[in-house]
């Protein structure tokens, strides 16, 4: 669709539990997301995504909010199916610090909480979904995937899992659709300061629609572009909104140096994001555009275009193991480009993530082979921040390769792996919500 302008045995027993109810509502929410697509996933983008011409620029203000049914989901614990959410625009801030609509999705606690202490509240930022305005997850979660034929696009909502098994386990769940994804302007994909500014105004957002308060217990969680988002959300609380009770963040294979992921993704399964980025910092810096036009030919401006109205799935069906060369004027790949042009490293280095210290424990999991988001940027992460005194513990997944460049083996599958299972980040995060200390750093 076009863009619109718009520890002890029974600690052990505990935690083994906890993730087993997770598992149990990952795997109804699987089995439901296969199957349960409903009219309502062919229908366009609805008004909804337009803001209000004025609106209340405090960030985290609520600026509306529209009930939704999510059928993937389990039951609730008194039978409640489909499980009830709310479809929220709420405010937030640009790099530049004007006011931004951003829209998300928030689950209210179905369950009774099973860990120790104050129900959480959990936010999730996404992976890549996309660029189009159609991507929004929150236009996934009541059916698990966003489907239209006029023009062809799908959008399954990969974060469906975490979100019900964070439902299940009674946590309160709101997950961001990021600035610029289903409303007004451009998807600033990757961008740090605008992810990190969207999750803790999600967080905000989420105590006022819940009534809670500041007080309330706070998990971040995400994984890829998520785990870039919820590591720069860490780094930038004590700073942007130090009254958040954040006890603990989860970011897996964190998107934080993205001279060393634009590299690696050249040529793989997703290699048009490449183009996502290169189109939200054309939008944020529009001097570069100058130095692009001279070294981007017909075909590439018209891919980069195309990049801008598509999500994920759609790069994979229509582009995949997409080498940029065929589209610049000397046939160089656009990463080369974007080296050589000085205002554009400025601009990675100021996106790099670590620069910063976070105010609370923070688990960075990363897959050894990854060949998406690399491993060793993910470890640089942990230990700059652990040079400048945060909490962290690094912890390696082992997986090992299957068919390099296929993205899907090798980098989304250890997001299951640290999520649910070995790295087990539920439990780690699940201890930091009940109170157990942690501190110093921990590498595996």
């Amino acid at each position: 669709m076009p863009r619109q302008q718009y520890s002890s045995v029974s600690a052990a027993h505990r935690r083994i539990t906890l993730v087993g109810v997770a598992l149990g509502a990952v795997a109804v929410a699987l089995a439901a997301t296969c199957t349960a697509v409903t009219p309502a996933a062919a229908e366009p983008v609805n008004g909804f995504y337009y803001p209000p011409q004025q609106f209340d620029a405090t960030p985290g203000a609520v600026i509306k909010t529209e009930d939704m049914s999510v059928y993937p989901a389990a039951p609730g614990s008194d039978g409640t199916w489909p499980l009830p959410a709310q479809r929220v625009m709420y405010t937030s801030r640009t790099q530049d610090d004007a006011p931004a609509a951003v829209t998300g999705t928030f689950i209210d606690s179905s369950q009774p909480w099973r860990g120790s202490g104050p129900r959480p509240t959990v936010l999730i930022a996404p992976g890549t979904v996309g660029q189009g305005d159609q991507c929004a997850l929150s236009l996934a979660f009541p059916a698990g995937i966003y489907a239209s034929l006029t023009p062809p696009t799908f959008s399954a909502n990969q974060e469906a899992l975490a979100a019900f098994a964070w439902n299940a386990l009674g946590a309160r769940v709101f997950v961001t659709d990021y600035i610029g994804m289903g409303t007004p302007g451009i998807h600033t994909y990757a961008n740090r300061i605008e992810e990190a500014h969207a999750v803790l105004d999600a967080a905000r957002a989420a105590n006022r629609l819940s009534g809670s308060g500041t007080d309330t217990p706070l998990a971040f969680w995400g994984y890829s572009q998520g785990g870039g988002a919820s590591a720069a959300a860490a780094e930038m609380q004590p700073s942007y909104a130090p009254e958040l009770n954040l006890k603990g963040t989860w970011a897996g294979a964190p998107t934080a140096d993205l001279s060393a992921i634009l590299d690696r993704i050249e040529g793989s399964l997703i290699g048009g994001a490449v183009g996502f980025a290169l189109n939200g910092f054309l939008d944020r810096y529009p001097n570069l555009r100058p130095d692009f036009e001279k070294r981007v030919n017909a075909s590439g401006q018209g891919l980069l275009n195309e990049l801008s109205n598509e999500c994920i799935g759609d790069v994979i069906a229509l582009h995949p193991f997409l080498r940029t060369n065929e589209f610049t004027v000397d046939h160089r790949p656009l990463v080369d480009h974007m080296r050589e042009i000085p205002g554009v490293q400025d601009i990675v280095r100021q996106q790099r993530i670590g620069t910063l210290t976070p105010g609370s424990p923070v688990l960075i999991t990363s897959g050894i082979n990854d060949d998406t988001v690399p491993y060793g940027q993910a470890r640089q992460l942990a230990t700059d921040w652990c040079a400048s005194g945060a909490a962290v513990t690094f912890r390696t997944n082992e997986l090992p390769p299957i068919l390099s460049g296929a993205t899907i083996p090798n980098h989304f599958g250890p997001e299951l792996l640290d999520g649910f299972g070995t790295n087990n980040a539920i439990g780690y995060l699940m201890d930091r919500l009940a109170g157990k200390p942690v501190s110093g750093c921990a590498f595996d």
